[in-house]
């Protein structure tokens, strides 16, 4: 156990760990659910995952919504890779940066897990369908994150190839 707490990098405490537990306290307190778990060492898991799921629909969707509405506008990425080279602090704002998006996405997360919920107090959902609709909604989301971090990989090495 020590070990998985020395591996957890900042990244991984702002954006995945953080964001889950304000997550499963929020709608905890605001909705039906209650993602709470008395084992830490579950909690701590169970937490992380669902921070990183957080973060994987802000950097799918919120973060497609910001550029398309013209909110942010990113730099060319072989541009990026060049000057993060050169220059450090383009990392460490890269992070901090990601974090406001996930802090977006926890926002949104919780608006819509609150009218779900609401949904769910009126017409009493099967609790087979809630977990049939989040677990085929997870496995989409792994799978197009999965293709956007190919595509990231894909672009470094050319970047680094050119």
């Amino acid at each position: 156990m020590t070990e998985i707490i020395n591996k957890i990098t900042s990244y991984n405490l702002f954006n995945y760990l953080f964001p889950g537990i304000l997550f499963v306290i929020i709608a905890s307190k605001w909705t039906i659910y209650d993602f709470q778990v008395e084992n830490i060492v579950l909690g701590v898991f169970l937490y992380y995952f669902i921070g990183m799921t957080i973060s994987r629909i802000g950097s799918l969707w919120i973060e497609k919504i910001l550029k398309k509405s013209k909110v942010v506008k990113f730099s060319d990425y072989k541009d990026f890779v060049v000057c993060s080279k050169k220059d450090d602090k383009i990392n460490l704002f890269l992070e901090i940066n990601n974090t406001y998006r996930t802090l977006i996405s926890l926002g949104f997360c919780l608006i819509i897990i609150k009218l779900y919920s609401e949904l769910d107090r009126a017409i009493e959902i099967p609790e087979i369908y809630t977990t049939f609709i989040l677990l085929i909604f997870t496995v989409y989301l792994y799978v197009l994150s999965y293709q956007k971090q190919t595509k990231y990989i894909n672009k470094r090495i050319k970047a680094n190839k050119d």
